[in-house]
């Protein structure tokens, strides 16, 4: 049973950075980035901040994001990854319009409040 709940627990962790990754790339793709998408959301142990001066505008960015839009399921924690790409972002002058875009395709509502796909639809 142990290894059934640890086999679950790992299956649903990746489809939740799935459907992270997945929301990024969707809105990378609206805002003029469909053959840069994958390389902009792809990080390594290699990654580097281009200038330390945007780290804490990408954190702050990055908390918005997470405060004022549901492009993060409610039970994830922030994962760093994401801080380089929005430091990527910043980097192309993309971030705000990053920001502007989340939170209209991924608004923040009261938690009960679901969105289905034909909602999400309309709203683009």
């Amino acid at each position: 049973q142990e290894w059934q709940k640890l086999n679950y627990d790992i299956y649903t962790l990746r489809q939740t950075r799935k459907e992270v990754r997945s929301r990024w790339k969707h809105i990378l793709e609206d805002l003029g980035f469909q053959k840069e998408a994958d390389s902009l959301l792809s990080v390594t142990k290699l990654s580097i901040i281009s200038d330390s001066q945007n780290m804490s505008k990408a954190r702050d960015i990055l908390l918005k994001l997470s405060e004022e839009t549901n492009i993060f399921p409610t039970s994830w924690e922030l994962s760093e990854r994401y801080l380089f790409v929005v430091d990527r972002l910043i980097a192309l002058d993309a971030a705000d319009e990053f920001f502007k875009m989340a939170s209209v395709v991924y608004p923040k509502r009261p938690s009960g409040e679901r969105v289905d796909d034909s909602q999400k639809a309309l709203q683009c």
